[in-house]
């Protein structure tokens, strides 16, 4: 069973050219580009970013999942929206009818809210 798990990192709103360039310090980190100006780097300990007007802030209200191909057939069933054909791209949507994102990849990541992770948990049977 995946564990839902806090993570910290740093949430950015900058210009898209500066994001592009974003110098993101850490281990394993995993960069979300919400919108074309905003990005979630989790993981992450700090960024060094050539945009003046750029806000940069701490971010800790969120929780991750790594899920694996057995754990990824268990979620897909509670998702009724489209999912990117990609892998690494980020999709949102709601995930057994709690707002979250998704990372196609190996693993997936599931991401949700810090405070819909245990309502997510206990929806999906976790």
């Amino acid at each position: 069973m995946p564990a839902l798990e806090p993570v910290e990192g740093w949430r950015v709103v900058a210009t898209p050219s500066a994001l592009d360039g974003a110098r993101w310090n850490g281990d394993d980190v995993d960069v979300l580009r919400i919108a074309p100006d905003e990005a979630l780097a989790l993981g992450a300990t700090g960024v060094e970013i050539d945009d003046p007007d750029a806000i940069v802030e701490p971010e800790a209200g969120f929780s991750v999942a790594m899920l694996d191909v057995d754990d990824w057939h268990g979620v897909v069933d509670h998702i009724d929206w489209p999912l990117p054909e990609e892998p690494t791209v980020l999709a949102q949507g709601k995930v057994a009818g709690v707002p979250a994102r998704i990372v196609l990849g190996e693993p997936t990541l599931l991401v949700v809210q810090a405070a819909y992770a245990n309502e997510l948990r206990s929806r999906l049977g976790w």
